[in-house]
């Protein structure tokens, strides 16, 4: 049924997800103002971020607290696990100044190798938001669980809120187990090849939605610093919010 003439127009909003694979790009050199400029060329509202910190020793931030204040226009979401990291077994989300943030957790999944899910819940223009950011298992077997997990933790939270989950889900089949698992409940966007970032072939990064949510618009962010900043590429999604919905 049509919206009323006088009902407000929807709220619009860009989320993205990008593997930053710890700030090393295709040249082999560790550089996290590239990883910067690039957030900065796809210009989103709020991302996540897949290995965000460094795999071995203390496992600091990839991205150091002082370039992200003053290079860009985002806060990391306060995950309190570790001292110098910013993420949860790498996983983190980056906001907008001006994005409050009403509620951030840390989800233990069933895992092979060292896996989590991140998640907020965001005060946005058009209302609030809940964003679950993630970064799945390389077994099949592993990802159908962890998606199971997942979906039902994002199936709870969009009773409440629009719910959107993003990540890296390490899935090249279409046909997946991890995708049916997800698309019970929720939109699946096909945001386009974006692994290996030099000669796109797989569809490994994701952005998924509640129907309180209409995506207007979707892609793959290719621009020539991209291609070498890391071997994922951003994947973005832009959506429009109704106020109250």
């Amino acid at each position: 049924m049509p919206d009323h003439p006088s009902d407000p127009a929807p709220f619009r909003i860009k989320l993205a997800s990008y593997n930053i694979r710890k700030a090393i790009g295709t040249d082999r050199a560790r550089n996290p103002l590239r990883i910067l400029k690039v957030l900065q060329e796809v210009d989103a509202d709020i991302i996540a971020l897949q290995e965000a910190d460094r795999r071995f020793g203390v496992r600091s931030s990839a991205l150091p607290a002082l370039l992200i204040e003053n290079h860009t226009d985002y806060v990391p979401v306060p995950l309190d696990v570790q001292h110098d990291s910013m993420g949860w077994h790498g996983n983190a989300i980056l906001v907008r100044k001006g994005i409050a943030i009403t509620h951030h957790d840390i989800i233990h999944i069933p895992c092979l190798e060292p896996r989590g899910v991140v998640t907020a819940t965001l005060e946005t223009a058009g209302g609030p938001l809940t964003v679950f950011g993630m970064h799945l298992d390389l077994s099949g077997l592993w990802r159908v669980r962890q998606a199971r997990v997942i979906a039902e933790l994002a199936e709870a939270a969009q009773a409440e809120r629009p719910t959107v989950m993003m990540g890296d889900l390490n899935e090249w089949r279409a046909n997946a187990g991890c995708f049916r698992e997800f698309g019970r409940h929720f939109g699946i966007l096909d945001c386009g090849p974006s692994f290996h970032s030099r000669r796109p072939i797989g569809r490994l990064d994701r952005i998924m939605h509640c129907q309180r949510l209409s995506p207007t618009a979707c892609g793959v962010h290719h621009s020539a610093l991209a291609a070498t900043a890391s071997d994922h590429l951003p994947v973005w999604a832009e959506f429009a919010m109704k106020p109250g919905g």
